[in-house]
């Protein structure tokens, strides 16, 4: 197949490159893969053989990402497990993207109780966003690549394994947009956990209808938990209900105290009328 389109992003590092060691098989992408590398630094990817065709390292000093690409853009990668006799994952239009840093709350707690800057993928900068946001409109401008995904992207560790808005066979080899890792068949890991695609469409200049989460299962909801909060939000709902009940008894009582007391201060304040009058007299 004959590649069309630049194939190059705009100002990757091509330090890392892998594409001659593992040739890859051509294609017309059309569908961004996002993944997390769960780390701080580029990854070695063990010499190419798990690389994927660019990783996006956060300069925070710069509030800039730096980009190196491993592959062209109309190559296959290698960041995808494929599992024989099923669907083509690696070589199926998809172009994948590795940011560097977590989308586990658990590394996250960890990385921030140690002072480590990283990346979150649920808690974005707004540089970030917008620099992905600036990769995903190159994707389209250049190579087709839809300002759409129309999936939940999952929180970690419930987008691990065979989660809900894991896309089935047909459902992948018909997809064109933005996925994650945690959508594609065939694989287990759950990157890049709640990450805001929403957010990175808009800043390529997509449309808000385009930009996913039209299947949100109300269960992803309910079942959120904070990475400080041990209760998930139906249980901080439920218990909020409770302690705002207790306030209202608490309240009813203290109104009904005053009311008290202010009948008490009327009758005291008459009685002392009765005796003034009685000593003036």
């Amino acid at each position: 197949m004959t590649k069309t389109g630049p194939q190059k992003y705009p100002g990757a590092s091509l330090t890392y490159w892998y594409g001659s060691k593992y040739p890859g098989d051509s294609m017309e992408s059309n569908v961004v893969v996002w993944h997390t590398t769960e780390g701080r630094s580029l990854p070695s990817y063990d010499g190419g053989s798990q690389a994927p065709n660019f990783t996006a390292v956060p300069d925070f000093g710069a509030r800039r990402l730096r980009w190196y690409q491993h592959f062209d853009f109309d190559t296959s990668s290698r960041a995808l497990v494929n599992k024989s006799g099923g669907v083509e994952t690696n070589t199926l239009n998809a172009v994948q993207v590795e940011i560097v840093g977590t989308c586990d709350p658990a590394t996250h707690k960890a990385w921030e109780n140690q002072g480590y800057e990283h990346l979150y993928t649920p808690n974005l900068p707004t540089w970030v966003v917008d620099q992905l946001g600036d990769f995903a409109r190159w994707a389209r401008d250049n190579h087709g690549v839809p300002l759409a995904s129309g999936l939940t992207f999952r929180p970690y560790p419930s987008s691990y394994g065979n989660s809900p808005v894991r896309m089935s066979g047909a459902k992948w080899e018909s997809f064109k947009g933005h996925c994650g890792h945690q959508h594609v068949p065939e694989n287990d890991h759950g990157d890049p956990g709640a990450f805001p695609v929403a957010a990175v469409l808009l800043a390529a200049g997509g449309s808000p209808t385009d930009s996913g989460d039209d299947d949100m299962d109300p269960f992803d909801v309910w079942n959120y938990k904070g990475v400080d909060e041990s209760s998930d939000a139906y249980a901080y709902l439920r218990n909020t209900k409770a302690k705002l009940d207790v306030v209202e008894d608490e309240v009813a009582l203290l109104k009904n105290l005053v009311l008290q007391q202010g009948t008490q201060l009327v009758a005291l304040t008459n009685l002392v009328k009765v005796v003034s009058a009685k000593l003036d007299a």
